[in-house]
């Protein structure tokens, strides 16, 4: 395991409860990682684990060629880690919160001056060294954690859920903080619930239930659906649709989506025609079937469902 995060058959019970089953990976050098899983997945507690933070059951985990198990304390101090939450301290301002976390980092004087002048640029905080951490926005605080994760310059970063809870824009623009750490050679593995998060990151694990359900590129995660279509269908009774649906032969899946329907099909047309007629059969309309683009969302539904597996190298 040469990588700079890898794992083999990684496994964390909690008494008879198994909070990560069988977890192995590789996570190549500069490359944004992520963990995708509803909450409960098993996203946190494998991260936590990687970070030192939580002995495992059984299996091996390596961070910059270091085992996690054997030697944790060498793991914490080499990686930088962002939590759900991360524990600035509010009563501090964003200079005083930098230079702790920097003394903890044990970086001091000279060297500790130029990493909080290169945080505050690479989090655009400048201007707001003077002000108390409690008094930022929810964005802003977010960029500030980052900056402290990142202060001692680690080569690996591990970011749990670290966009919850703010506002689109400052999504985004973390984002953007990630892409450019990542093109400067930074690996990060972050875990998210927000698809759309997924499709910055260069291959994605999907974990369900503790297991990983699938691990590849966006691309080719996509290619379950190869030779099918997808449809998205509009009508009334949206549950009285999806129950006969379900069971109509030419459907091989058929999920909710909000107040939609998404089936999977062989023949889109075919499909399509089918869709409708069984829907006019049944009273629900006006309806309406049109064939979509897979979305990321339609393929973590499908290796749930299915329980199949998906192949990008691990």
């Amino acid at each position: 395991m040469s990588d700079p995060v890898a794992t083999d058959r990684l496994t964390k019970r909690f008494g008879a409860f198994t909070a990560v089953d069988d977890l192995t990976l590789n996570v190549a050098a500069g490359e944004i990682f992520g963990l995708l899983g509803s909450n409960g997945a098993g996203k946190s507690t494998a991260i936590r684990m990687l970070c030192g933070l939580l002995r495992p059951t059984s299996g091996a985990a390596r961070v910059l060629g270091i085992d996690v198990a054997r030697d944790p304390d060498a793991v914490k101090r080499g990686i930088g880690y962002m939590s759900q939450r991360f524990s600035l301290y509010d009563d501090l301002t964003v200079s005083q919160n930098l230079r702790f976390f920097g003394g903890v980092y044990g970086l001091r004087g000279g060297p500790l001056r130029e990493r909080e002048r290169w945080a505050l640029d690479m989090a655009d905080l400048r201007g707001m060294e003077g002000r108390l951490t409690r008094a930022l926005p929810g964005g802003w605080k977010q960029r500030l954690a980052l900056a402290c994760a990142v202060l001692h310059g680690p080569r690996v970063l591990f970011l749990d859920e670290p966009t919850g809870g703010v506002d689109p824009l400052s999504r985004r623009h973390f984002w953007d903080l990630i892409d450019r750490m990542a093109a400067d050679g930074t690996t990060i593995m972050v875990t998210t619930h927000y698809l759309d998060e997924a499709e910055h990151c260069d291959r994605i694990a999907l974990m369900h239930a503790g297991r990983l359900a699938a691990l590849g590129t966006v691309s080719q995660l996509k290619e379950v659906f190869a030779g099918r279509a997808v449809l998205e269908v509009a009508c009334p009774g949206i549950f009285e649709a999806l129950a006969a649906l379900e069971r109509a032969a030419f459907v091989l899946e058929a999920a909710v989506f909000g107040a939609r329907l998404h089936l999977v099909v062989r023949d889109p047309e075919e499909g399509r025609r089918e869709t409708l007629a069984l829907l006019e059969r049944q009273g629900n309309v006006p309806a309406t079937a049109e064939r979509i683009v897979p979305s990321l969302e339609d393929v973590f539904i499908h290796f749930i469902e299915t329980g199949g597996a998906a192949g990008g190298g691990a």
